[in-house]
């Protein structure tokens, strides 16, 4: 017997689906290979469903962090989306479609194991803190036949320039092996106000994350600072400095990083007295302020940060790489008017 209401057939209610695990899937943990498999529904109820027991691998019960193995049979509960979150999902949708989200990247580089994109400033890498529909969000829905998509690295939200993804789980683990082995290579161009001190080449001072005070509706913003080298909570942090390009009033600096810690190249060149130019939380608030509103001189209104050259393995073939990725136009025309005459044209003092 069919159920009618307001003339049409009752939806299906949702019911029990046994995953396969292919070899994209091999090696993710249980709890993220259901956020993703699970679009629209809370990670609470994800956590809750394994927590219960619903969710299981070969039968058996298994916890959030275990490991999915080459041909495992995953047993996924019946979900329902709420109205809520299926309108969330179908907004994020629609703006794609109206165009107000960025839906195609400048692509540096792609075959059939990475895709190395040009990110623009402004774009979250993933959705989360106030962010629904990141840079992997919109490639996902870009590509929906795309069977696997994932972040290898992340950039901050402000700053543009090289950003890889991987496109099979394979390529995925040589990668992050790579970036967490330090064989890669990822250098950066940064402007700093004033003259930078030529000696000043390795910034190791040891940083700590924090969280600012919130309330009970908004958590506190994520921060950095430098802290002793005998703090407990200091994670070892390495940012080697190059004077690129300088002027009287700037310095273009090639910073490479050899630790990965959030906000790294903010916290260690604000720590010298040299914040990035534009920055919003480590710089100097008042001088972005007169960038922005500039009548008669270039006008800045992001952070002057843009991680321009990538080095790394090829995942397949162990090619070394090499990718550079050019100033976007807005920090290109702040620059040609803030540092006009490159240094390295100049003829050196006999």
């Amino acid at each position: 017997m069919k159920v009618i209401i307001g003339g049409k057939p009752a939806p299906r209610p949702p019911e029990v689906k046994t995953v396969c695990v292919d070899e994209d899937a091999a090696g993710q943990r249980v709890d993220n290979y259901l956020m993703r498999l699970l679009k629209g529904v809370p990670k609470t109820h994800i956590y809750r469903m394994i927590r219960s027991g619903e969710v299981r691998v070969n039968k058996g019960r298994v916890d959030a962090d275990t490991r999915l193995q080459i041909g495992d049979l995953l047993r996924v509960p019946p979900v329902r989306v709420s109205g809520r979150i299926a309108e969330k999902a179908q907004t994020a949708a629609d703006q794609v479609a109206r165009g107000t989200v960025v839906r195609n990247f400048d692509i540096l580089l792609e075959d059939e194991h990475l895709l190395v994109i040009h990110k623009p400033a402004g774009v979250a890498v993933h959705g989360g803190s106030g962010v629904s529909f990141g840079v992997i969000e919109q490639l996902r829905m870009a590509r929906p036949t795309a069977k696997f998509l994932e972040l290898v690295h992340r950039l901050d939200r402000e700053t543009s320039g090289i950003l890889l993804v991987a496109k099979k789980r394979s390529a995925l683990k040589n990668l992050q092996d790579q970036f967490r082995e330090r064989q890669t290579g990822k250098t950066y161009l940064a402007l700093v106000r004033g003259q930078w001190p030529s000696k000043l080449k390795v910034l190791d001072k040891p940083l700590h994350k924090y969280l600012l005070d919130g309330n009970q509706t908004q958590p506190g913003e994520r921060r950095v600072k430098v802290v002793a080298r005998d703090d407990p909570n200091g994670m070892p942090s390495v940012t080697l400095v190059r004077v690129r390009d300088s002027s009287r009033d700037y310095a273009l600096l090639e910073v490479t990083i050899k630790t990965g810690r959030t906000h790294q190249i903010r916290v260690h060149l604000a720590s010298e007295g040299f914040p990035i130019v534009g920055d919003d939380k480590y710089g100097d608030f008042d001088f972005n302020k007169s960038l922005a509103r500039a009548q008669t001189q270039p006008i800045l209104k992001r952070m002057f940060l843009h991680a321009w050259r990538l080095q790394f393995n090829h995942p397949l073939t162990g090619e070394r790489l090499e990718l550079l990725a050019d100033l976007p136009p807005e920090l290109a025309q702040f620059l040609a008017a803030t540092l006009p005459v490159p240094t390295d044209t100049v003829e050196p003092t006999p």
